[in-house]
């Protein structure tokens, strides 16, 4: 992105801001930070909520930046391939309209197109990506800030054609012509000059090349540190530095969640497990096989197919020789996904070749007493790996052996396999009417895992009509097929369906915004017992929103929760907790509360302008703690216990109005905060120690503070602008409160030449 952008965006905001769109304003300036430091859920809602917001506002480059932002976040560190090609081409073709070509980051679509056609395939596009962008290249130079990250793609292209010389060369000439026009590469670019130098075999190159490379300026900062290591682990493993290597290599809590690290991650680990430099485990393998999973949902074909073979010899190597072969037979059917193959099937049969030359692993114990062995393992020490292996000869015929090893297939990532086993069993070797009902609750949840939805239907069919109903249930519940979830649950508890049916049917009604219908559904499981400690609390949580007090003590009172006696609404004063809620940016905000009930909290910190809530509020909150109590007593003593807010109980009313300026002395703060308290009008400080302002004498900064006062409908804003006129009267530095003042139509110009003096 170009700098001017910037500039843009700061104007853009102000604008927005001065037009009444304060929530978008706020939004707009998170977003690149929202992409970068994976804030994921947050960009898929505020990004395209932006983009919507400034087609109506007729705002082309204000929609280009929300669209590339969010497709960045897709398809940088998330790694989406297929499914995020035609919104990258999208992108380019609107890049190119008359009214946002001369944007600064127009650019930027080319590149991130390129990206996408490189997470799909990177050889299969490698042609297309230098045409393209060699094409945007060739219309800027180096002084260009667009010039580095289409370098870097260049060259990743190039490496992906096989050109690994041609790479090395265009990485050395973009890098010199960038200092030639008084900049630095990249580290990104730097980092594409390493993975070139491998690609060419000059390990010891690469080596010298990263160190030269490590304080370049990164694009992508937040990613900087993980990638530089994952890249020095993979020099040094090819250069056989193992012991260097593994303490260079991030940890799998570190690169988990970034998927365009896992391809190059499993590569060096399958390099440091082949020189037992490294734990090759069962985990691993479990790992390996949700990345796999992930791709082949994202549409990376390239990643997946490289990840299973990587995963596969890890396997042949640990002897978990049936797994090996299902991850070939899965690099086989990437293939036909794939646009360039050569050479690829051979490297299947390599590793069918591996998976057939090794050995098995003896089972502990004699075929038919396996169960037994199974059932008296350790289950934190015990191999599942090893018991599926060992069971697979059973399964299928023995229905105990079945249970388990399908199961287990499960946990492993292998749900499709465990239900066709499951299937042929119950369903075609068997009468599922006659089966067990844990054996149709196994076999559901692996179908449903396995997104086999119409096996799970036909296996309804054929059910008596209880299960049927619940197996159902099941199903929608897993698709968040609300409706339904409760038509088919509702069944299931008419016809004896038990807790789980009565829990779906809740759920789901709830879901579908009728609180008091859910909790009627449950009250019959606090009358009769037959519900668990979370099931009251549900009933607690749904009758709490519907204000049924009633229903809400009954149920306090069999938690043995001390209420006070009463009929109306519980408003006690318990303690402080912090309400998690959302904010209008997709973020969530943590609110400090007083607890006035089993599950309400009426919130104590004034918000700012846009929220939907406000100090005053009564929230219904979940009960479940976010966070552990600390087991420390010192600890407890100042641990403010998160609630998740469930939704808006009772608005108090309150509006909260801004204050800006220096920071006056601590008697005169005492006394602001004392004048407040008083009145019982609350007021919180945003600002922190590093806030300042410009001291209009001298020009230097000087400590400032910023908050906001939330007022009671009772009280009109012109009392709030005279009692704040006189207690900051005498201050050395005077505070503003422009929008108040505007509001009340006193001293506005008094309030606007403060602002501008001190810089606010």
């Amino acid at each position: 992105m170009d700098v001017d952008i910037w500039a843009w965006v700061g104007d853009t905001q102000r604008e927005l801001h001065e037009a009444g769109n304060t929530g978008l304003a706020m939004a707009l300036g998170d977003v690149p930070a929202q992409a970068l430091e994976g804030r994921f859920t947050q960009l898929d809602v505020v990004a395209p909520a932006i983009a919507q917001h400034a087609e109506t506002l007729e705002k082309p480059w204000l929609e280009f930046f929300a669209r590339y932002w969010h497709l960045l976040g897709r398809v940088g560190d998330r790694a989406m391939g297929a499914v995020a090609l035609g919104d990258a081409a999208a992108l380019v073709d609107f890049s190119r309209r008359a009214d946002v070509r001369d944007c600064p980051a127009a650019l930027g679509a080319v590149e991130l197109l390129a990206m996408a056609q490189g997470n799909t395939d990177g050889p299969g596009y490698a042609e297309t990506r230098l045409a393209a962008l060699g094409a945007a290249l060739d219309g800027i130079g180096p002084d260009s800030l667009a010039f580095p990250g289409l370098a870097t793609q260049y060259v990743t292209a190039l490496i992906d054609a096989g050109q690994a010389a041609e790479a090395v060369a265009y990485a050395e000439a973009a890098a010199e012509r960038l200092r030639g026009a008084g900049r630095e590469a990249s580290w990104e670019l730097g980092a594409a000059t390493v993975r070139s130098l491998l690609a060419a075999g000059r390990p010891d190159d690469a080596l010298a090349a990263l160190d030269a490379s490590t304080g370049f300026k990164p694009d992508d900062p937040v990613a900087k540190g993980r990638r530089e290591a994952l890249l020095r682990s993979r020099v040094l493993a090819t250069l056989g530095r193992l012991q260097e290597a593994v303490d260079a290599l991030p940890d799998l809590d570190v690169v988990g969640d970034h998927a365009r690290e896992w391809v190059e991650w499993a590569h060096t680990v399958r390099m440091l497990a082949s020189g037992g430099s490294i734990a090759n485990t069962w985990q691993l393998g479990r790992i390996l096989r949700q990345w796999i999973g992930y791709f082949e949902t994202m549409g990376g074909h390239r990643a997946r197919f490289e990840l299973a073979l990587t995963a596969g010899h890890l396997a042949v190597a640990r002897q978990g020789l049936w797994q090996a072969r299902l991850l070939a037979d899965y690099a086989e059917a990437a293939i036909a996904d794939l646009r360039a193959t050569e050479g690829l099937a051979e490297r299947v049969a390599e590793l069918r070749a591996a998976a057939g030359a090794a050995k098995e692993v003896p089972p502990p114990g004699p075929r038919d007493e396996l169960v037994a062995y199974f059932d008296a393992a350790d289950g934190r020490t015990a191999d599942p790996e090893r018991w599926v292996g060992w069971l697979w000869p059973l399964s299928g015929t023995d229905i105990e052996a079945t249970r388990r090893h399908t199961t287990t297939l499960g946990f492993l990532g292998y749900a499709p396999v465990g239900a066709d086993i499951y299937w042929k069993t119950i369903v075609e070797d068997g009468d599922p009417a006659a089966a067990a009902d844990e054996d149709i609750t196994y076999l559901t949840g692996l179908l449903i895992e396995a997104r086999q939805d119409e096996r799970v239907k036909a296996l309804a069919a054929r059910l008596p009509e209880t299960r049927s109903h619940l197996t159902l249930a099941r199903l929608h519940r897993a698709r968040e097929q609300w409706t339904e979830t409760a038509a088919e649950a509702e069944q299931a508890v008419a016809h004896g369906g038990g807790l789980e049916a009565r829990r779906l049917w809740s759920g789901a009604v709830q879901q579908l915004g009728d609180n008091a219908k859910a909790a009627e559904i449950l009250k019959p499981l606090l009358e009769s017992g037959e519900g668990e400690e979370e099931d009251t609390w549900r009933l607690i949580v749904l009758s709490t929103a519907v204000e049924d007090w009633a229903t809400v003590r009954a149920a306090a009172g069999k938690l043995g929760m001390p209420i006070e006696p009463g009929e109306g609404p519980i408003e006690e004063e318990w303690h402080l907790v912090r309400v998690i809620l959302p904010a209008p940016d997709g973020s969530q905000r943590e609110v400090l509360a007083v607890r006035t009930g089993p599950a309400t909290a009426r919130l104590a910190i004034p918000q700012p302008r846009g929220m939907e809530y406000n100090a005053g509020d009564v929230v219904v909150i979940d009960p479940r703690p976010l966070e552990p109590i600390p087991e420390d007593e010192k600890e407890r003593e100042s641990f403010v216990i998160p609630f998740a807010g469930v939704t808006m109980l009772r608005p108090g009313g309150y509006t909260s109005w801004f204050f800006d300026g220096a920071m006056p002395s601590e008697d005169e703060w005492a006394e602001f905060n004392e004048v407040l308290a008083e009145r019982g009008w609350p007021m919180w400080v945003y600002s922190d120690e590093n806030y300042h302002v410009t001291h209009p004498a001298t020009g230097q900064p000087i400590r400032g503070v910023f908050g906001w006062i939330a007022i009671p409908p009772t009280v009109r804003p012109v009392e709030l602008d005279a009692v704040l006129d006189d207690v900051t009267e005498q201050w050395s530095h005077p505070l503003a409160w422009l929008d108040l003042a505007r509001e009340v139509g006193i001293e506005a110009e008094r309030h606007e030449r403060i602002s501008k003096e001190y810089g606010l």
